[in-house]
C-alpha cells in the first residue's frame, strides 16, 4: 500500500508538471477527460468572461466513472486511480508556470511524453490517472481487447473543436502531445495487450507443468511431427498478456532446455480467458 501510494504520488507530480510546464503554457490539450476539462474551461474564460478552473470539471467527472465502474475493475484500484486524479490537480494548482522550452513542437513532445510517463506510472502499479482509464480498464476486462479506437475518436473530436475555436495549429500541437502521451503509455503499460506462444517439444508434461506452477493460464496440446527426422513432437499453445511472455517462456525452456519457441503478437482474445483482476 505505501509502496502503491508512492508511485501514485510520482504519477500525479509528473502530470502536474507536464500540465504547469507544458501543455498549459502552450494551449496545447491533452487527451481524455483532463483534455475535455481543459477545453471547456477556456472556452467559459474566452468566449464568456468567467473564470471557471479545469478541476471543478476534471475531479467529479472522475469521481462520477468511478462510481460506475468501481464493481468491475477493483477497490483499490479505484480508490488510487481517484487519489491520483485529485493530486494531480492539486500539484497543478501548487505548481509555478515554469517555462522550460519555447519551442512548441518541442514542448508537444516532451509534454506528451511526461504526461504518459505519468500516467504509465501509474497503470504499471496497480492505479491510473482516472477518466477515460476507468472506462478502458471495465472494457478490457469485460472483452479481453483495448478500447484505443473509441478513445482516439472521443480524442479526435476534441481535436475538431480546438481546431474550429482556437485554430488548427494549436490541434495540430495537441494531436503531437496526445500523440507522445499514448506512445508512452503504450511502452511502458502491457497488462491488456497480448502475445500467443507456440511452443513445440518432446517432453510437453515437463513444459506445461513448470508452466502451470507460475502462470494461470491454459495450454492446448497439438500432436506433431518434425518434417526432417519424422520424430513425434508436441505442439503446446497459449495466450498471455505480453508482461508475462519473458516468464512463460523461461518457464518452457526449464522444462525443456531443447524447445522450440515461438511468440507472436496477438490483437484480440474471445472466449474463456484468465485475467488477474485488479485489487
Amino acid at each position: 500500500m505505501i509502496v502503491m501510494g508512492f508511485w501514485v504520488i510520482l504519477s500525479a507530480a509528473l502530470q502536474g508538471l507536464a500540465l504547469t510546464s507544458f501543455s498549459i503554457p502552450a494551449g496545447i490539450y491533452p487527451s481524455g477527460v483532463i483534455g475535455l476539462s481543459r477545453i471547456v474551461s477556456d472556452i467559459f474564460a474566452d468566449f464568456f468572461n468567467i473564470d471557471f478552473s479545469f478541476q471543478l470539471l476534471y475531479v467529479p467527472i472522475n469521481v462520477i466513472l468511478a462510481v460506475i465502474v468501481y464493481r468491475h475493475i477493483g477497490k483499490l484500484f479505484t480508490i488510487f486511480s481517484l487519489a491520483q486524479t485529485v493530486l494531480a490537480s492539486l500539484f497543478a494548482s501548487l505548481f509555478g508556470r515554469y517555462i522550460v522550452l519555447n519551442e512548441t513542437i518541442l514542448i508537444a513532445i516532451f509534454g506528451g511524453l511526461i504526461n504518459g510517463l505519468g500516467a504509465g506510472v501509474a497503470l504499471m502499479h496497480g492505479a491510473s490517472s482516472g477518466g477515460m482509464d476507468f472506462l478502458s480498464v471495465y472494457y478490457s476486462n469485460k472483452y479481453h481487447k483495448s478500447m484505443w479506437n473509441q478513445v482516439f475518436l472521443f480524442n479526435m473530436v476534441m481535436i475538431v473543436v480546438t481546431g474550429f475555436l482556437y485554430g488548427w495549429e494549436r490541434a495540430a500541437y495537441s494531436i503531437i502531445y496526445q500523440y507522445m502521451n499514448s506512445y508512452m503509455i503504450k511502452r511502458l503499460h502491457k497488462r491488456y495487450t497480448h502475445q500467443a506462444i507456440f511452443i513445440i517439444t518432446k517432453k510437453p508434461q515437463a513444459v506445461i507443468d513448470s508452466i502451470l506452477d507460475k502462470v494461470r493460464h491454459g495450454i492446448t496440446k497439438v500432436e506433431a511431427k518434425g518434417a526432417f527426422k519424422g520424430e513425434d513432437e508436441m505442439l503446446l499453445y497459449t495466450v498471455v498478456n505480453s508482461f508475462q511472455t519473458e516468464e512463460v517462456v523461461k518457464l518452457a525452456l526449464k522444462g525443456d532446455p531443447n524447445a522450440f519457441i515461438e511468440t507472436r503478437d496477438t490483437a484480440d482474445v474471445y472466449g474463456n480467458y484468465y485475467q488477474k483482476p485488479l485489487e
